[in-house]
């Protein structure tokens, strides 16, 4: 690398210890006004004290230094059991589609909802995550793998590839069954975290990697817990008991045939040499070798071992009969128990996975089923969402961006159930329904506002502001419409209405008292100009002072100042004033007011360009200009005192 002091990739480089305190605490430290300043020693002093109600302390009566050693070693055990456990639950095809629906209902898009969604004021900041997401991650084909892994294992980690210049330039899947996730390494500090790749041989920081994790279950705490947890023991269960089905009905379907053979006048103690001789010629055929041409006696698989053989003698004489298979092989009762649990641990419908019993059914029942599904796919994709938040931090900091700009976006995905988006809607209409109904009444609409929406007082003010700018830009917009029917084109409504609108300073009261007076000023101004108009007929003043001459006003209270330019037109000018404040500039077919935003949308035609230089620019501009003043100022004293030197020379 070109600079060793920003490599990322280098321990002792800067940036690599600023990522490395940054991750280790809070994005952004704000300042807490506190009643009184605590010192550190008395905070300090109960750091490692722990009390009973009773008062007294907990110790502990012996210390093994190796316990935390032993304790890791039997978690990171039982999480290698658990994932081999996930591997094999795979190999169901019922649990493979729930991870695949999972996967899709978490990372769900159209041509007009994008897969994920960025919000934020600053369009450079928006433009180089937009940039980021889909150019470098390509969300919209890793993220279906990513989220499956993590819903499978419950964790998933990725490994940032970041250069000093370009911020996050690639990113690396590492095996789950390989990562160590390695907390309380630093007692002073309990955020500090790191992670090992054992196989590697390698620790990476916090900030290099980025640990998808399901949290909400403390039982395999730092580590997420997969939604195949709860289906572990039922699953052990299923396929047992499915492997015993499969056995019985292996052995005891076929029918088995009883052999009744004559023994005859054999003595008793050679007839089971003489059974045996029977079974064997009938369970043995002759083979002939293609290769040896030799001719042997080998088993023969049409056969079946478990028939009966059974010696009679007297009237009986030789026979075959049948014995029928098992009864029990239709009956699976039990496997439609255990299947039935599986669906519940793993929170998927039924009717998403099978079609036999239970699959079919009512469009409320299965509505009710998405939206409860929904809410589980919305707390997963708020797990992979952190995440992609916190790479989105790496990639800004990385490449110069501080402060509050690093937490000044929002992403979001899309809702996986359309059925909870009508549900809400319908949930709405209800409200402004009743709402509608209560103004009616005796209830105020502050009343209505507060119990029925839930709006705080800041937001019902902001509300009557924007209801005051709609009836006001409707009836412009009227006024507009006349104008243009009646043959009038200067007619129009204000474009920078947003910005009163969103205007916090904005006031009901003070805005129609200003309108009022502004209003009576106009019709002053205009009777003023007729009568004017009227009384003296146009001609050319050449009394008038002219440009450099002293002069007076009847409101400058007898003192004298020097023209500077042309005076008149108070009148035209108080008109054109009116005119702008009515919005009758902004209706001028013009490219800016056609087009709102152009001036700031021109500049992005050639492109976005990515500097490290600091975002505190006027910051700097102050420090610059305070740099300047004393620079003028120690030029000033030496300039005084060349001075000085030449008159004392001079006498």
């Amino acid at each position: 690398m070109a600079d060793r002091k920003n490599n990322p990739r280098n321990p002792g480089s800067e940036l690599f210890k600023r990522l490395t305190r940054l991750f280790s605490g809070p994005i952004v430290n704000r300042r807490v006004q506190m009643y009184r300043q605590q010192r550190r020693r008395d905070l300090d002093k109960y750091k490692f004290q722990f009390k009973s109600t009773s008062g007294l302390q907990f110790k502990k009566s012996t210390y093994n230094p190796f316990d935390v050693m032993q304790t890791s070693q039997i978690s990171n055990q039982n999480r290698a059991e658990r994932y081999m456990d996930f591997d094999q639950m795979e190999y169901t095809p019922e649990i493979a589609s729930s991870l695949d629906i999972y996967a899709d209902e978490m990372t769900t898009n159209t041509h007009l909802q994008p897969m994920l969604r960025i919000e934020c004021q600053n369009e450079e900041i928006k433009t180089i995550l937009t940039s980021l997401y889909n150019n470098v991650l390509n969300i919209n084909f890793n993220l279906f793998g990513w989220s499956r892994t993590m819903c499978k294992y419950g964790d998933f980690f990725l490994y940032l590839d970041i250069d000093e210049e370009d911020g996050i330039k690639n990113v690396i899947g590492l095996p789950p069954q390989e990562i160590e996730r390695m907390e309380g390494e630093d007692p002073t500090n309990p955020n500090y975290v790191q992670f090992q790749w054992n196989s590697g041989g390698m620790t990476f920081e916090n900030w290099q990697v980025a640990h998808f994790r399901i949290l909400g279950n403390d039982k395999y705490s730092p580590y997420g817990t997969s939604v195949l947890e709860p289906a572990r023991r039922i699953w052990r269960q299923l396929v047992l008991l499915e492997d015993a089905m499969m056995a019985y009905r292996v052995v005891r379907s076929p029918e088995r045939r009883v052999f009744y053979i004559d023994v005859g006048n054999i003595a008793p103690q050679d007839v089971e040499q003489y059974m045996q001789r029977v079974m064997t010629q009938m369970k043995r055929n002759q083979i002939v070798d293609a290769q040896t041409g030799r001719v042997d006696l080998r088993y023969n698989p049409l056969s079946v071992e478990e028939d009966y053989f059974m010696p009679v003698r007297g009237d009986s004489s030789s026979k075959i009969e049948s014995l029928p298979g098992g009864t029990f092989t239709g009956d699976i009762d039990d496997v439609k128990y255990l299947r039935d649990k599986l669906f519940s641990a793993l929170k998927v419908p039924q009717s998403y996975l099978s079609r036999g019993e239970g699959a079919d059914e009512d469009k409320s029942t299965l509505a009710q089923k998405d939206i409860r599904f929904a809410r589980t796919i919305q707390r997963l994709q708020r797990s992979v969402l952190s995440e992609i938040e916190k790479v989105g931090i790496i990639h800004l900091y990385t490449i110069g961006f501080r402060g509050d700009d690093l937490v000044s976006f929002t992403l979001s995905l899309n809702n996986p159930s359309k059925i909870a988006e009508l549900q809400e809607l319908e949930h709405w209409r209800t409200k402004f329904d009743v709402a509608a109904s209560a103004t009616e009444g005796f209830f105020s609409n502050r009343w209505i506002s507060q119990k029925v929406f839930g709006l705080t007082d800041d937001e019902i003010v902001r509300m009557q502001r924007e209801q005051f700018y709609d009836r006001k830009l409707q009836a412009q917009l009227e006024l507009a419409g006349d104008a243009a029917s009646g043959g009038g084109g200067d007619a129009g409504f204000d474009s920078d209405g947003d910005d009163m609108a969103d205007d916090d300073d904005f006031d009901l009261e003070d805005l129609a008292d200003d309108t009022e007076a502004d209003n009576a000023e106009a019709d002053n101004a205009d009777t003023d100009e007729d009568e004017t108009l009227l009384a003296v007929p146009p001609a050319r003043r050449d009394s008038e002072p002219s440009i450099g001459e002293l002069t007076t006003t009847p409101r400058s209270k007898g003192k004298k100042y020097k023209k500077r330019g042309k005076g008149g037109h108070k009148a035209a000018a108080r008109r054109s004033s009116y005119h702008a404040h009515g919005g009758r500039s902004y209706a001028k077919n013009t490219t800016t007011n056609t087009f709102h935003g152009i001036k700031d949308l021109s500049g992005l035609a050639n492109g976005v360009f990515e500097s490290q230089d600091t975002n505190y620019s006027e910051d700097e501009t102050k420090i610059f200009e305070a740099t300047n003043e004393l620079k003028r100022f120690a030029q000033s004293l030496e300039l005084r005192d060349v001075e000085k030197n030449n008159e004392g020379e001079a006498q």
